[in-house]
This record gives structure tokens, C-alpha cells and sequence, in this order.
């Protein structure tokens, strides 16, 4: 596959191999500005990796990747990151705005700039993730959910071309993680950002989804959710039966393998997975 020239993002050949373990191979994805894309599967089958890939953090074994029709390097400002949600410490001497303005000029040197236009760009940005309110508060001292909002603000402050989403809802509450689904959404729906959203379960962002990335067995498959999240084509991927369900607007897949493979341990694997 030759790069689409259309693509905000487009990954041409790639293959991740670690030892003799290859995690997938000849990958061929073109990401549309504005586009949802999920990307799923079990632990240990190159997710983070391809978001690290993204962000030049990680090299391919082969094939290359591209942002806006040029090879990417490391720090883009066209590329905005949201991590796992994990609290920060106890006593962190940052407020919520102060993490946020990291986003807006957090590249320059030196401490982050208190100019009248930063400190504007930063109370839109908080006005924008909900998070006013608390935006004078010490970081350490808000929820997981406040902060992760904070964290959406951060990763969005430069208006991105690409939101890199690396299970941002993990450990939230479902309150929660349908406000921060909802705040990702608005942004792509803003200026067209796309978004790669790396998740265990599907159901919170479902709706908003336009196609998915499965990665699962050394093998990938790319399409909508109603094509990809199918008995037969899980079966296929995992070489063994695997059952869809869909109730109530909800995907579960029921009876995926425990992992084989004595380098990669996959705890999620050893019960049902509701996506």
C-alpha cells in the first residue's frame, strides 16, 4: 500500500516484531481527519506499541508511518496524547490550570508563560472540559475523573490533528467515562480532529466509532463494528469459537482462549471480555 495522500494519518506496511514474536504485520491504515477509530484486542498485542509508533517513540520492524504526509518524528504538536488515567501524587505543588498550560506551551523553555493570551487559552480550555470550576485547585487533590478531564485539556490545547487515546477510561466510573468519551468526541467534532482511541471495552464509545482495529492472535482486521465484532471473525483470528452478543445497544464476546504464548501473560484472557 502506498500512503493515502488524503490521510491525516497512514501506516504503510508495518509489521512489530520482538525476538521471534511478531504482534502484527502488514499493516496497511489510513486514518481520515475526523475519523473514530478503536483499536482493540488483548493485552500484549502491540496497542500502546502502535500508539508509540505514532508518536516515534517506537520503531516498526518494517513499513513506516506518516502524519500529514510526512514521516513522524518525535514531539509533534500535531499530535495530541491522552495516557491511562493515574493519580497524581499526593502534594504535587500544580494546579489544574498549570496542567493544562503545559498543553498550550509547554514545548517552549522554561517555566510555562503566564501571558494575558496563555492565561485566556487556558480558561477556554477549562471552560471546554468542564473543569472552571476546580481550574485554580492543586491537581493531587482532585478525582481520577477531574483530573482526567484536565488531561483531555492538556492533550487538546494545541488543536491536534490526531487524539492518540491510550485507555483513557480505564478506572473511571461510568459517570465519568462518558464524560470524557463525550469531551474526545466534541473535540474531533470541533475541527475534525481523528481519533485512535486504544480500549478494552468498546461499549462506552461505541456510538461514536466509525471503524475498529482489532489486533488479536498476530493478526489484525480493520473495519466497522458491525463487520469486524463478529463470532466468525473472532473465531477466525483466535483460531478457536468465540461468541458475539449484542443486548441492549452492548457488545460482550464470550470465550476467548487463554494466552499460549509463556512471554506474554494476559489476565484479561482468562475470563470473558466485554467489549
Amino acid at each position: 500500500m502506498t500512503h493515502d495522500a488524503g490521510a491525516v494519518l497512514s501506516i504503510s506496511g508495518g509489521t512489530l516484531r520482538f525476538g521471534a514474536r511478531t504482534l502484527w504485520h502488514d499493516l496497511d491504515l489510513a486514518v481520515q481527519p475526523g475519523e473514530f477509530l478503536a483499536v482493540l484486542g488483548p493485552n500484549g498485542t502491540g496497542k500502546t506499541s502502535l500508539l508509540k509508533a505514532i508518536l516515534g517513540q517506537q520503531s516498526l520492524t518494517e513499513g513506516d508511518v506518516q502524519l500529514l504526509g510526512r514521516h513522524v518524528g518525535h514531539g509533534s504538536r500535531k499530535i495530541g496524547y491522552i495516557p491511562q488515567q493515574k493519580l497524581i501524587a499526593e502534594g504535587t505543588p500544580l494546579r489544574a490550570r498549570d496542567l493544562v498550560a503545559l498543553g498550550v506551551n509547554g514545548d517552549k523553555w522554561g517555566l510555562p508563560g503566564s501571558s494575558r493570551a496563555v492565561h485566556r487559552r487556558v480558561d477556554e480550555i477549562l471552560e471546554s472540559v468542564g473543569a472552571t470550576s476546580f481550574g485554580n485547585s492543586p491537581v493531587s487533590r482532585l478525582s481520577g475523573g477531574e483530573q482526567q478531564r484536565l488531561r483531555v485539556g492538556q492533550a487538546i490545547a494545541s488543536d491536534p490533528a490526531v487524539l492518540l487515546c491510550d485507555e483513557p477510561l480505564l478506572s473511571l466510573d461510568l459517570a465519568h467515562q462518558r464524560a470524557v468519551s463525550e469531551l474526545i468526541n466534541e473535540q474531533r467534532a470541533r475541527i475534525g480532529t481523528a481519533v485512535v482511541f486504544v480500549t478494552h471495552d468498546v461499549n462506552p464509545i461505541l456510538e461514536m466509532v466509525d471503524r475498529v482495529l482489532y489486533l488479536a492472535g498476530g493478526t489484525f482486521r480493520i473495519g466497522t463494528p458491525d463487520e469486524v465484532l463478529q463470532s466468525d471473525v473472532l473465531s477466525e483470528m483466535y483460531g478457536t469459537p468465540v461468541d458475539v452478543f449484542r443486548s441492549h445497544g452492548r457488545v460482550v464476546v464470550v470465550g476467548v482462549p487463554e494466552s499460549h504464548d509463556e512471554h506474554a501473560h494476559h489476565p484479561e484472557l482468562e475470563k470473558d471480555v466485554v467489549l
